[in-house]
This record gives C-alpha cells, structure tokens and sequence, in this order.
C-alpha cells in the first residue's frame, strides 16, 4: 500500500481524477443554485407564492417554458441538476476509475449506478 495516494492508486492519476469530480461538483452546485435563483426570481416577478400547488413535471413543456421564461421551467430544471450532479460525479469517477485500472472502485461505482437505476425505475413503476 506504500505509495498510494488518498485516491486509491499511486501517481497523480487519482489526484487529477478528484479535481476533475471536485470542479463537477462546485459547476453542477453554481449552475443548480442560478437555474432555481432565476425560477425564484420569475415566481416573485409573477406574483406566484411559494405555498401554491406546485405544477407536475413535464419534460415535453419545459423546453417551452423556459423559452416563455416561465419560473416553472426554470424550477424544474434547478431541480433536475441538482440531482445529476452526485450521478454524474458517480459517471465520471467510474470513468476514471476503469481508466485507471482501480476494478474494485470501478465495481463499486457501477453498482451505486445500478442502485439509482433500479430505484428510478422501481419508483415510476409505483408511481404508474
């Protein structure tokens, strides 16, 4: 174990690979916080309250939404990259791992990656 470094293997493979996640995570974290800052924004411009029933997602409106500068499309969106940001750090560091020849990360990460899957699908199945 001598020489390994915090990310697992020895060299600078591990270190660039959690630079790489760390700047995925800071990008994904500012663009989420704007995206839901600018829905905000419109729902205060547009006299919508906070307490109103909010409106189901429909992916096939959001890119009309958006366009019509709509504080629900922007909402949605905040939202949606909120949760693809951790899935995504998942994506990149399986990525890295399997470049860098770490099988027992790269197994792990796969099944974390399995985990989410079934758990998406499992809830549209419940909520069908």
């Amino acid at each position: 174990m001598a020489g390994r470094s915090a990310g697992g293997t020895a060299g600078a493979a591990p270190r660039d690979l959690d630079h790489v996640i760390a700047r995925l995570l800071t990008i994904g974290t500012y663009v989420s916080i704007s995206v839901l800052a600018v829905g905000w924004l419109l729902m205060l411009a547009g006299g919508i309250s906070t307490t109103d029933t909010p409106p189901t997602l429909d992916p096939g409106a959001s890119p009309g939404e958006l366009l019509a500068l709509h504080a629900t499309g922007f909402l949605w969106l905040g939202l949606l990259a909120v949760i693809a940001t951790p899935t995504t750090r998942i994506v990149v560091a399986l990525i890295g791992y399997l470049r860098g020849g770490e099988r027992e990360m790269a197994v792990i990460s796969a099944a974390i990656l399995a985990v989410i899957t079934l758990s998406v699908i499992l809830a549209r199945l419940v909520e069908a």
